[in-house]
């Protein structure tokens, strides 16, 4: 507790989780009585009572209305399980639970669970006690209306017969439509029947194909890719805006989205036409950049909601938009018109997600993004393919298994080896032909325990041959130790002189400097309080964690600084070539875990403040200045060679900095929290800055949402792009005539 700031328990016992469970419960209830249930559950009451009160003690903190994993109830829940059977759930509770300390609960708190979920879903109990064998088809105790919608959304939209509007339809792009529209808890919706198919017709009168050329040498007129360039600077070469002229900037225009999911996307803009996406029903838009009107709009669906997927990111080549759906279906677009050229099922499993999507030297290069079950069928990868047609060229798989390269890191055998997932787009280095990728905590296994080991690759930089998909180097800094301090960020790429460097830092907020040519060490910089490694080697870039995390007690208390939000997150960092430094948005939160008690803090001599945007010199890590705000950052820094970045946070504030300094040089706040990735770009001489906005996220807008709750209020509405500009100059005065 820092200077007298109220630090809020995350915790489950809080007013908000108990209603939370019994408004889904409700809901619920509802929903399978309408759908008629058929059967007896195999699990008695009492066991469902023991499950319900675990539930809310250990789940809810992740699976409540606030919480970052799917709900277990209603449609959510079936959209997941409804296929499955209750050994099935069983195990991946048993496995892969809770994900601090996985395979930790006993075989009759496992079964408690499942048994509380199947009645929280409207299945009564019955005599006989579930148990770790007991299988039963989920889908012969929920009556046939919750599976008739999930095989309705599974049905692929047909680019040629959008389909018949239900009756409401939906409520056109600026409401809410009645039955089968868009109305209801936009957080906790399930399958909601829409058009799909190109809603809007329309058709861009001019767009140059992209070229291999223009990835490599990006116009500062455009933003191709998610971080403006192939080195992940975040930069626009732009400067007709700079630190004498942005308190001036205006709105030019917006565009709202469509109020939901988790929206954290990039305006991507190419020849005066910016790509919009939505995750709610996964509609890609094509909009004049200059004056903001609809072009074309293609609503890919379905309308799966209560997925936690948030694509952060399309791609765009020759003349194609490359999107990857919450469906985990894989989309390539006719960016003139936004017809499917053609799609395929990215992975068949039904919680995983696409993670990434760039494009590397004309490959279409695609991550596995949520890779949860042990086994071959949810094994994480990354894959480049063809953008012709989408098949595939080369893959690579970020599990190591027996045999493999990596693969005797890990203790367990094959089919309990899961994790590292790749859901953060990676760079590239075209004269080294590499991409360089972040991977997510290893999972399976304990964190604590005999297998406590790397388990590569997962918490790593990974390099690999953008030709045949072959490991070139790997760095991790230390393996997973059940925080979940992944390493999945941005790869900046960055030459001093003739040494090439790659800059990164994960949720530990410590910054990484390696050689990218081989992976070697270089250096580091703690950027915010740490206090899980107890040393770093200088030599290795090895860290040293705690003896209480590396031997955690099941009944001890154990703090983590940061906390799993991390010190730094997806929020990307810029780079500025004109003065070789790099600016990263940070956060400054502590957890400590007691028993089931999860309570947040403001970081040591942070002054109370949760966010903190800090600028370090590339060449030698020198610090150069840091800010710091309550408020934590909730986009990317993104700069500009005008000598201005800019960065939006959860308080709606969207600003400009001086990166010379950090000092604010002009505001103006917003609907909603900024969140995304702001992108600059240029039309007929004229220079604009644009940043979404979006109150829907994971743990670094929850976990402060939390802790600022009672300080501070927000709309839950209002994603929408917003794009300013300065005034346009007044018309020059007619002549005066000679008489």
């Amino acid at each position: 507790m820092i200077k007298g700031r109220k630090s809020y328990l995350r915790a489950s016992v809080a007013f908000g989780a108990t209603f939370t469970v019994g408004a889904a419960l409700a809901a619920s209830l509802w929903a399978t009585h309408a759908a008629a249930q058929t059967a007896m559950g195999p699990f008695t009451d009492a066991q469902a009572q023991a499950g319900e009160t675990l539930f809310k003690n250990r789940c809810d903190t992740c699976h409540g209305d606030r919480g970052e994993a799917a709900s277990m109830t209603g449609q959510s829940f079936n959209n997941l399980w409804l296929n499955r059977t209750t050994q099935d759930l069983f195990t991946r509770i048993k496995t892969t639970m809770p994900v601090d300390n996985p395979n930790s609960l006993s075989d009759a708190a496992a079964a408690s669970l499942v048994a509380y979920v199947l009645k929280a879903n409207g299945i009564p109990a019955g005599t006989a006690a579930l148990t770790p064998t007991t299988v039963v088809a989920i889908n012969t105790l929920v009556g046939g209306a919750a599976a008739q919608q999930v095989a309705q959304a599974a049905a692929p939209a047909d680019p040629d017969n959008p389909g018949a509007v239900p009756a409401g339809g939906r409520g056109g792009r600026g409401g809410r439509g009645g039955a089968g529209g868009q109305g209801g808890d936009p957080n906790r919706s399930g399958i909601v029947t829409f058009k799909t198919g190109v809603t809007v017709p329309g058709t861009v009168a001019h767009y140059s194909p992209i070229t291999e050329d223009m990835m490599r040498h990006p116009s500062p007129n455009d933003w191709l890719m998610h971080y403006q360039n192939y080195m992940g600077w975040s930069h626009s070469p732009l400067k007709q805006i700079n630190t004498t002229n942005v308190k001036n900037l205006q709105l030019r225009w917006a565009w709202a989205l469509d109020d939901g999911e988790r929206q954290q996307m990039t305006p991507l803009v190419h020849d005066g036409v910016m790509f919009v996406t939505t995750n709610v029903d996964n509609r890609v838009q094509a909009l004049d950049a200059k004056t903001g009107d609809l072009i074309w709009e293609n609503s890919l669906g379905p309308r799966l909601v209560g997925q936690l997927n948030a694509q952060r990111e399309i791609a765009l080549y020759g003349d194609q938009v490359f999107v990857g759906t919450t469906d985990t279906n894989l989309y390539a677009l006719d960016a003139r018109t936004g017809k499917i050229n053609w799609h395929f099922k990215f992975s068949s499993v039904a919680d995983d997600k696409i993670g990434s999507i760039m494009m590397a030297n004309g490959k279409l290069v695609v991550s596995l993004g949520r890779c949860d079950e042990p086994g071959p069928e949810d094994r994480c990868f990354v894959a480049g393919y063809d953008p012709k047609d989408g098949h595939q060229l080369w893959k690579f798989s970020t599990v190591a298994y027996t045999g493999e390269v990596g693969g005797d890191s890990w203790r367990v055998p094959d089919a309990q080896r899961a994790g590292a997932d790749i859901w953060i787009a990676g760079t590239y280095d075209p004269d080294l032909n590499l991409v360089y990728f972040g991977t997510g905590q290893s999972k399976g296994g304990s964190p604590n325990g005999p297998d406590t080991g790397d388990k590569l690759f997962g918490n790593s930089t990974i390099a690999v041959d953008n030709d045949t998909g072959k490991l070139k180097w790997y760095y991790e800094p230390a393996p997973d130790q059940g925080l979940d301090l992944d390493e999945v960020f941005e790869k900046v790429l960055v030459n001093e002189g003739s040494q090439k460097i790659l800059l990164t830092s994960g949720k530990k907020g410590i910054m990484w400097k390696v050689d990218r040519t081989n992976g070697q060490f270089l250096d580091y910089v703690p950027m915010v309080f740490q206090n899980v490694f107890t040393s770093i080697d200088r030599k290795t870039g090895r860290g040293t964690y705690r003896d209480d995390i590396l031997n955690r007690r099941p009944d001890g208390s154990r703090s983590s600084c940061p906390a799993a939000s991390g010190g730094h997150n997806w929020p990307a960092s810029s780079y500025v070539p004109e003065s070789d430094e790099i600016i990263f948005p940070l956060d400054q939160i502590c957890v400590t875990t007691t028993g089931d008690m999860i309570g947040n803090y403001e970081a040591p001599a942070s002054d109370g403040n949760i966010a903190r945007l800090s600028a370090y010199r590339a060449k030698d890590l020198k610090p150069l200045w840091t800010i710091q705000q309550r408020a934590p950052f909730l986009t990317s820094a993104m700069t500009t060679a005008g000598g201005i970045g800019f960065v939006g946070d959860w308080d709606r504030t969207f600003r400009a900095f001086d990166v010379r300094t950090g000092k604010t040089l002009w505001t103006v706040r917003l609907p909603t929290t900024a969140q995304g990735f702001p992108t600059a770009y240029s039309v007929d001489g004229e220079e604009f800055i644009a940043v979404p906005t979006g109150y829907n996220g994971g743990s670094p807008e929850a976990r402060p949402d939390a802790m600022l709750a009672f300080e501070k209020n927000r709309p839950l509405a209002g994603h929408g792009v917003y794009v300013f500009a300065l005034p346009k100059a007044a018309p020059a005065p007619p002549a005066k005539k000679t008489p």
